[in-house]
Order: C-alpha cells, then sequence, then structure tokens
C-alpha cells in the first residue's frame, strides 16, 4: 500500500490513500509489537529487541510522515517492510 501511495503520489485522493496505508501499516507494527513482547515468543530475545527498536523507528517516521507528507520519506518504512517480510519467509528477495 505505501509503495502504491508512493508510486501514485500526484494523483488526486493521494493524501486519503496514504492515511490509510500508514494507518494500516500501523497496525501491523503494532501486531508485531504485541507477539514480540510475550514471554512465551519463540524468537531469540536480542532478535525481539532488534525488530521492537525497528518498530518504534517506525511508529516515529509513520508520525513523522502524517505530520509533513512526503513521497521520499516513505523509502525507508517501504524497505524496512520488504526486508522484514523477506527474511520471514525466509529469502532475500
Amino acid at each position: 500500500m505505501l509503495k502504491s501511495c508512493q508510486e501514485h503520489w500526484n494523483e488526486e485522493g493521494h493524501f486519503k490513500r496514504l492515511d490509510e496505508a500508514l494507518t494500516f501499516n500501523q497496525r501491523v507494527w503494532t501486531i508485531f509489537q504485541d507477539e514480540l513482547i510475550r514471554e512465551d515468543n519463540p524468537l531469540p530475545a536480542e532478535l525481539r529487541g532488534d525488530i521492537l527498536n525497528l518498530s518504534v523507528f517506525i511508529d516515529k517516521r509513520i508520525v513523522e510522515i502524517m505530520n509533513d507528507p512526503s513521497p521520499d520519506k516513505l523509502d525507508i518504512i517501504i524497505n524496512i517492510n520488504f526486508n522484514l517480510a523477506a527474511g520471514l519467509r525466509g529469502s532475500s528477495e
């Protein structure tokens, strides 16, 4: 969703799509946060901490983008999301 917003930034309705994409992304990261703080989470503590630190960065970046929208500010969130998804799938695509 974020990539689509970035690619269609100059089209009508992009602020609404951006809000929806950022809200969805924030929900996904909140789910990660909830799972990572569970004591029965099977991931190593160091990895959980690293992902939690990423989630804090993502939260801050989302607020920054909401306050001052710009398509280039989406790059880092898009890259983190793609890399994390690839890691969770066990690939480097």
